[in-house]
């Protein structure tokens, strides 16, 4: 199993969450997170903006849907500009259901 975690505009966040949907992927986890890339920010005319809104999706996949699921996150996300956003990829090593006790997805 594999986590991914992308962290993408706030605007696109539910294009995202509905391209997952439409790929089949529905279990996820979605969230508010404030930060900043190698930009370092962005500054409007004398304020600068140390830290932005970014939104972050978290979803637990077997290990053969990583790239489908990378696909639809990368293809939704897209504006062509500084800050679209990150993917980060980690192993899970095992997830259990509270409810039921069961083990794995």
């Amino acid at each position: 199993m594999k986590m991914i975690r992308a962290i993408v505009r706030p605007e696109k966040a539910t294009d995202i969450t509905d391209g997952l949907s439409e790929a089949g992927f529905y279990s996820m986890t979605k969230f508010n997170v404030f930060g900043r890339g190698k930009q370092k920010g962005i500054s409007v005319g004398q304020v600068h903006y140390d830290e932005l809104p970014k939104t972050m999706i978290m979803v637990v996949v077997d290990d053969d849907a990583v790239d489908d699921v990378i696909k639809a996150i990368s293809y939704k996300a897209y504006t062509g500009n500084f800050g679209d956003g990150k993917i980060f990829v980690n192993t899970v090593d095992n997830a259990y259901t509270v409810r039921t006790g069961k083990k794995g997805l």
